[in-house]
């Protein structure tokens, strides 16, 4: 049996759990969020869509205790208003530092021992604090990170040469916010090396996209959802799968002491192995860069 909770029922947490929902991807899907009556009220819409879903999916209107028979755990929770309001993900950094104690107490007193996927931003600063709180393994504890930022450098890329995005390979790595990069060295496009198609002009230009579309969204409908809910999708399925999925989450990277986005292979286990890259001088730089923000905010913690 394939189990999943989804800890906050946001805009997020909605989208993430009717899309597991209407794909038929879980067998067991439990709702939490501090709010009761909005996780009833997904749970309700949920189990209204029963007669006429293409798949039986068993929903249940979840508590802590039930975590300890789960297998993956998405948390969600945030106030997307503040990231909207800043600009900055990491407007969400003080009360999404509390909602990660307060969240990943609970989660290791329910004694749940899978994988947890984390999307509450900062991301990279949250996936920290959730793995520190609740005592799970950096393998078991990861974020979707540059997963989407990656996914948005490809359709970038894509739209500028007239490309399908899932031509497009490479990274954006660093914070999921707005120190994060697209590393040119690690691009190409239908095998082809992003060096012979872009100038360095180009480049920079296209580099501050993602992060720009991100807002675009964001202050566009007040808050973000499809993008970020497919990738959250799609790790729990590669989880699931144990499909060794070759993507760049924000995972533990010991050569930086924090948890940032980079390539790992996603598997039965979480993060079954964190993938070296061979960047230039000037990639690795910005890398440290972003691993310092990253750690400033955490330290004003402690």
């Amino acid at each position: 049996m394939r189990n999943v909770a989804v800890i906050g029922m946001g805009h997020v947490g909605a989208t993430v759990a009717f899309t597991l929902f209407t794909h038929g991807i879980v067998d067991n899907l439990y709702l939490l969020d501090k709010n009761k009556a909005k996780a009833e009220a997904e749970y309700n819409d949920l189990r209204d869509t029963l007669a006429r879903n293409d798949y039986h999916v068993n929903v249940f209107l979840g508590d802590y205790s039930d975590l300890k028979n789960v297998d993956v755990v998405v948390t969600s929770f945030g106030d997307i208003a503040a990231t909207v309001k800043t600009g900055d993900r990491f407007g969400e950094f003080e009360i999404n530092a509390k909602n990660a104690k307060e969240v990943g107490e609970k989660i290791k007193e329910s004694g749940f021992n899978g994988i947890l996927i984390n999307i509450s931003n900062p991301c990279d600063a949250i996936s920290t604090l959730l793995q520190e709180t609740t005592g799970l393994s950096k393998k078991q504890v990861f974020g979707t990170g540059t997963f989407l930022d990656t996914a948005r450098m490809q359709r970038i890329v894509g739209e500028e040469l007239d490309e399908d995005p899932r031509n497009v390979a490479g990274f954006v790595l660093g914070e999921h916010g707005a120190s994060q990069f697209t590393a040119w060295s690690t691009v190409s496009i239908n095998g082809k090396s992003a060096k012979e198609l872009f100038t360095k002009e180009q480049e920079e230009k296209l580099s501050a996209q993602p992060n720009k579309n991100s807002m675009k969204v964001a202050f566009g409908k007040g808050y973000t959802s499809y993008a970020i809910a497919t990738c959250a999708v799609r790790l729990i399925q590669a989880v699931f799968s144990d499909a060794r999925l070759f993507a760049p989450t924000s995972v533990y990277l010991d050569e930086v002491g924090t948890y940032i986005g980079y390539p790992a292979i996603i598997g039965k286990n979480g993060v079954e192995k964190v993938i070296a890259l061979e960047l230039t001088s000037e990639e690795d730089e910005k890398l440290e860069e972003s691993a310092e923000i990253i750690k400033k905010h955490i330290a004003q913690l402690k």
